[in-house]
């Protein structure tokens, strides 16, 4: 195809594409006569877009004699000749104030990040907490809140944090804490999530001999937090904003019945490969988004790939601006979420 795109082609591709997002409506040959940076009539302008058909870069509706970009175009458009629009330095100081009122905890601070996306977009965001996979215990605390019941809290090496109460069929003593500490420092802290399971805890509860009966329901809380922690949670914002695009249509329940079921959703952004990845239309697997766009944008803490950012919303979305956005959310997440490990 790149041999028949011809920088003419490409221009004329490139301006249909900005006018019909800035619009939505279909785009003729005499709108395109001011915009093009070169003087052509309209006749070739129009020959161009025939051949552009011929591509499949552009389709015209049934009702208009403009044209309108397929998957194709768009994709063609976004990879080849699209210009970022990068956020002003205004934009990113209010977007860095509202997100970092979340810090210090990571699904308050996704939740912020989920909302400034939703709010900045139009669309309705996605996100995922820091996953488990390849994640260690940071730290485990134990905070008695009665006689014998007490809150078990683990903090992973992603940022995750994770709590449950536990109740002991023993009085829980300042020995009992002690000893809860020095078992998780020698068992437990550094030690990769995947691998507490029920052979460690059995080897565990084996070795604490005389004190078996009363660690042990601790330590089952703790190995199930870990469990937690591995599986990847979906935050969602802004699900409303779907009922204010009209190209979605009859879609939009559907769509909505799909962005409440979460196993999707974790699998689409898991099997996101790139930094950010952009599916287009039909370039989705699931049918209930084949009319939508989906650009999801993951994030690192401390070096290694943690979570995502996402939105979803019609194909006739600002990809300059909104790629870039997510980019600058998503990194801002990272930074935030590896030195709140740090602190």
């Amino acid at each position: 195809m790149d041999k028949e795109m011809t920088e003419r082609r490409q221009k004329i591709l490139a301006a249909v594409v900005e006018s019909y997002i800035r619009t939505g409506e279909p785009v003729g040959s005499k709108n395109l006569l001011g915009e093009l940076d070169f003087s052509v009539s309209s006749a070739t302008i129009r020959n161009e877009m025939a051949q552009l058909v011929e591509l499949g870069l552009l389709e015209q509706p049934h009702t208009s004699a403009g044209r309108v970009p397929t998957t194709l175009g768009y994709r063609y458009y976004i990879d080849k000749l699209m210009n970022k629009l990068e956020p002003s330095e205004a934009d990113r100081k209010a977007i860095t104030k509202t997100v970092s009122s979340g810090r210090g905890d990571p699904e308050q601070l996704l939740e912020k990040a989920g909302e400034v996306i939703a709010k900045l977009t139009g669309c309705a965001s996605v996100s995922t907490m820091p996953t488990g996979e390849k994640s260690t215990v940071r730290r485990a605390e134990i905070v008695p809140v009665g006689s014998r019941t007490a809150m078990i809290v683990l903090l992973t090496s992603a940022g995750t944090i994770k709590s449950k109460a536990c109740r002991s069929d023993m009085p829980i003593t300042p020995q009992t804490v002690e000893r809860f500490y020095s078992v998780c420092g020698a068992h437990f802290v550094g030690k990769p999530l995947e691998e507490i399971g029920t052979v460690m805890l059995q080897t565990l509860v084996a070795n604490l001999g005389e004190y078996a009966l009363e660690m042990s329901p601790f330590f089952v809380t703790l190995a199930d937090l870990a469990n937690d922690a591995l599986n990847c949670d979906v935050l969602l914002e802004g699900q409303s904003n779907l009922f204010n695009h009209r190209e979605l249509g009859d879609n939009v329940l559907e769509l909505m019945e799909f962005l409440r079921k979460g196993n999707p959703i974790a699998k689409l952004i898991a099997d996101a490969k790139s930094d950010t990845d952009v599916k287009i239309g039909t370039e989705n697997e699931y049918k209930q988004l084949s009319n939508s766009s989906v650009i999801i944008s993951h994030y690192d803490v401390n070096g290694s790939r943690s979570g995502a950012l996402g939105i979803i919303g019609p194909t006739r979305i600002n990809y300059a601006k909104l790629i870039p956005y997510m980019q600058f959310v998503s990194g801002l997440v990272g930074d935030i979420l590896s030195e709140t490990m740090e602190d």
